[in-house]
């Protein structure tokens, strides 16, 4: 990355309150946190617990774990009002010029509440609060009736909103009341650090080889890839390297047994080592129901590997089909098995692809794209309060 420093004049104290994920929130809250630090921003990160990306990070940023207190009366642990104290406190004692919420609930909520609550404090200005929008925040979570009117509230309340993509904007101005002047929402995507993910990185896979990083939830569907690749691998020396973990590991391991390929099929669980996975790969698997954006099949891109994906939400935003990768409905299963199977034995349509996955995320997703659309937010919405 090259960043200069931000002259000292023009040095902004930051609070960002996300989740402690290996989701795409998490991980993007995290690195813009890091980057953010690293031009010379002072950087507070609120969240329950240490999020992966800034606990193996030597980034110049101030981590404040807040647990709610387990009191019996409390059915679970109300870590978002811990979270909110916090920054409470933080204000109180440093001056936080703008609070950048990522995902909706709680975070956005908890913002506000610090705001509003932090009037009363006479030694500074009440921060700013920016909410950025990263999928299921919107369509899956605050979309739900016990959520709804909260959320279009904290979106209404907050100083400036962001999507990580035009179909998220759209979605969120259909389901909520949000076209007001007041609260227009930014599109500002997903970034990736191309410098720590790029092509040779891990040694050359030995066989073509598909890989999937995802919480293994349902919406991403990874037994419906297991089934695809079943049908694709058959009678072919190849492997899918599935990383992550979660609900739906179990059915995953049933389906590929019952597919025959529980040979081929390589279960890692949580790995931090992204590069070296990603970048030997043949291709990236992608097929979700629901995507926003796509995150692990950009950082797939900038390690110069194509992706093959479901074309829902915002993915054909990132992937060009036919160029960067190759798209197929969501619903098409012997389709997505034909895409896998191009992938694992069409080695030159692969390298070509991955050459322009590589030139697509460098050129249009790269943090020195992305990171001065915020700091220029960032300072517009600070302008206003003015």
């Amino acid at each position: 990355m090259t960043q200069g420093l931000v002259p000292e004049g023009e040095r902004l104290c930051i609070g960002v309150l996300c989740h402690p994920t290996y989701g795409g929130s998490g991980v993007v809250a995290t690195e813009l946190a890091l980057s953010l630090a690293r031009k010379g921003h002072e950087v507070h990160v609120f969240s329950h617990e240490v999020p992966p990306r800034l606990a193996r990070s030597s980034g110049p940023v101030e981590m404040h774990v807040a647990r709610g207190f387990p009191y019996p009366l409390f059915t679970s642990t109300p870590h978002d009002l811990a979270v909110t104290s916090k920054v409470l406190e933080i204000h109180r004692l440093r001056g936080l010029d703008l609070l950048h919420a990522h995902y909706a609930l709680p975070h956005a909520v908890s913002a506000f509440l610090a705001r509003e609550a932090s009037r009363r404090y006479r030694e500074h200005a009440p921060p700013r609060v920016v909410t950025t929008l990263h999928g299921t925040d919107i369509t899956l979570v605050g979309n739900d009736p016990a959520y709804a009117p909260l959320t279009e509230h904290a979106l209404r309340a907050s100083d400036a909103v962001t999507a990580v993509s035009e179909d998220l904007a759209r979605r969120t101005r259909e389901s909520f009341d949000v076209e007001a002047e007041a609260c227009p929402i930014e599109v500002i995507p997903n970034f990736v650090d191309c410098e720590l993910f790029h092509p040779g990185a891990g040694a050359p896979a030995e066989r073509p080889t598909l890989v999937h990083v995802s919480n293994f939830r349902p919406v991403k569907r990874v037994p419906w890839l297991v089934r695809a690749f079943a049908l694709a691998a058959e009678g072919r020396d190849a492997q899918l390297l599935l990383v992550g973990d979660g609900p739906d590991q179990a059915e995953c391991r049933r389906v590929a047994a019952e597919g025959g390929v529980a040979d081929k099929v390589v279960f890692l669980g949580e790995r931090d080592a992204l590069p070296g996975l990603l970048a030997p790969a043949s291709a990236f698997c992608l097929t979700s129901r629901e995507e926003s954006f796509g995150l692990s099949a950009l950082e797939a891109m900038a390690c110069g590997t194509p992706v093959l994906a479901t074309r829902v939400g915002g993915v054909s935003e990132v992937v060009e089909d036919g160029v960067s990768g190759l798209l197929c409905d969501a619903d098409d299963l012997e389709g997505y098995a034909r895409v896998l199977r191009r992938a694992l034995s069409e080695p030159e349509l692969v390298d070509g692809m991955g050459q322009a996955a590589r030139t697509r995320a460098s050129e249009h997703f790269s943090f020195d794209r992305v990171l001065p659309r915020y700091e220029e937010l960032y300072r517009r919405v600070l302008a206003e309060a003015r």
